[in-house]
């Protein structure tokens, strides 16, 4: 009967992880759906990024007091869960406190106060979010794609973390009270300068109703951790695992440098080298043309994009700066990145049904993104600069503005104009190459 516990927790804990396991490795495959990019260049300035911008942060102190609440809960909830390793040792083996026999006493000791200290910087921080979301209301938190899901899971994912920090105090409030009572078992351990304060609430408590709240609070806490890993996968919050690769694959080149395509590159050489024969036969060695120009659907994305769809936060910073969604245009390219990730998870749904993909006669363009937002961008990079785990919506706008132009002939009419003319004047404008210095003759 001791054993049912530790059995218990075991059973837990392999359920958990065997369905993170399970649900992250569909995120891999469907990832993996779009085109292979190479990464292999530029590994130290790769590296650079990972440290500087996802584990430190850069882009988030940009904006000083979110940025600052962001560091709390972000370094907090990560080294609280040190304590975790301790948890997962007591409740196989039935320990308690486990490493208190292991680690000097002063170090354990600065690490329990350490933990609860950011526990307590955590929850001030998830309420402060909270108060900016719910009831200051910031704009960027209630856009029209803000609605139903995204805008609840914002919300469950600062209780989940509320609870969490709760229930880790309590435990050690309740832990304390225990030592103090030389209750077997509960090793005197740890130092409590937060839990210290609940301890008052439990006087006159009997050693086993305090049992029960310790180990109540105990269960749920791990029990609590298992659920938020696996919520992860239904939630924005992907993004506490995904930035760092997302960092490491984003953009290494000079932002405002334009993907051309290595097949129409090398057809326009040939039209512009005098000694090209049209006629000859394509050469073996080069490029050969993609089945498909631009992007329609999210097969047609790389690699890279697609994880930019997982790791995107929905913060919405992209859109705050977005100089045509200010202006009231249609684009918003926080939902480019949540349509982008919704429309792949339906893919992922059929692929999960049929064992392939079977054609649903739907698509990434039209039928989540309309070439109304496409073409409102006006391409000045401010959402990426803004983003804070190097996401690129402008890219994937890019890419799908290119399927409409090449492989639909769908661009706006004024743009057909200038194509036109460039096509047979050499410019923009409508003027004959042989009118072009007529302005001089004016003066």
């Amino acid at each position: 009967m001791q054993y049912i516990p530790n059995i218990l927790f075991i059973i837990a804990l392999a359920a958990g992880i065997g369905y993170f396991t399970f649900n992250i490795r569909k995120i891999i495959r469907n990832i993996k759906l779009g085109q292979k990019v190479d990464a292999s260049d530029h590994k130290s300035q790769r590296w650079s990024n990972v440290f500087r911008i996802a584990l430190g942060q850069s882009k988030m102190v940009v904006r000083p007091i979110p940025g600052l609440l962001h560091i709390f809960v972000y370094v907090g909830f990560v080294i609280i869960n040190i304590e975790v390793l301790e948890i997962i040792i007591d409740g196989i083996f039935g320990t308690h406190r486990v490493l208190s026999t292991v680690l000097p006493t002063g170090l354990y000791n600065f690490l329990i106060a350490s933990f609860e200290i950011l526990a307590f910087l955590v929850l001030v921080g998830v309420i402060l979010f909270w108060t900016r979301r719910n009831i200051q209301k910031l704009k960027r938190f209630w856009a029209r794609e803000m609605k139903g899901w995204p805008k609840n899971d914002g919300n469950i994912i600062l209780y989940f973390e509320m609870v969490l920090m709760i229930l880790f105090l309590t435990m050690n409030a309740a832990d304390q009270s225990l030592q103090s009572l030389g209750v077997a078992h509960y090793v005197e351990a740890g130092s409590f300068p937060i839990s210290q304060f609940i301890v008052p609430f439990f006087d006159g408590l009997s050693e086993g109703t305090l049992m029960v709240i310790e180990r109540s609070a105990w269960w749920l806490h791990i029990l609590g951790i298992l659920a938020f890993l696996n919520y992860l996968y239904f939630s924005k919050h992907l993004h506490i695992l995904l930035a760092f690769p997302n960092v490491y694959f984003g953009r290494v080149v000079p932002q405002g440098k334009f993907k051309n395509l290595a097949s129409v590159t090398a057809e326009v050489k040939m039209m512009m080298d005098p000694d090209a024969d049209p006629f000859a036969a394509p050469d073996e060695d080069a490029t050969e043309a993609p089945a498909k120009f631009g992007a329609s659907d999210v097969m047609d994305l790389s690699t890279t994009q697609l994880l930019g769809a997982y790791t995107c936060t929905e913060c919405g910073r992209c859109t705050s700066v977005c100089p045509a969604n200010m202006t009231g245009k249609l684009l918003s390219p926080r939902k480019i990145m949540m349509d982008t990730r919704d429309r792949l998870e339906e893919v992922g749904r059929n692929i999960d049904k049929n064992g392939e993909f079977k054609p649903d006669d739907k698509q990434l363009l039209n039928d989540y993104i309309l070439p109304e937002e496409l073409w409102a961008c006006t391409t000045c990079n401010a959402c990426v600069e803004a983003c804070p785990v190097s996401i690129e919506p402008m890219s994937i706008i890019m890419d799908m503005r290119q399927y409409l132009v090449m492989e639909q002939s769908a661009a706006p009419q004024e743009l057909n104009t200038a194509m036109t003319n460039i096509e047979n004047n050499g410019a923009p404008w409508p003027y004959n190459q042989q009118d072009r210095l007529n302005w001089m003759d004016e003066n």
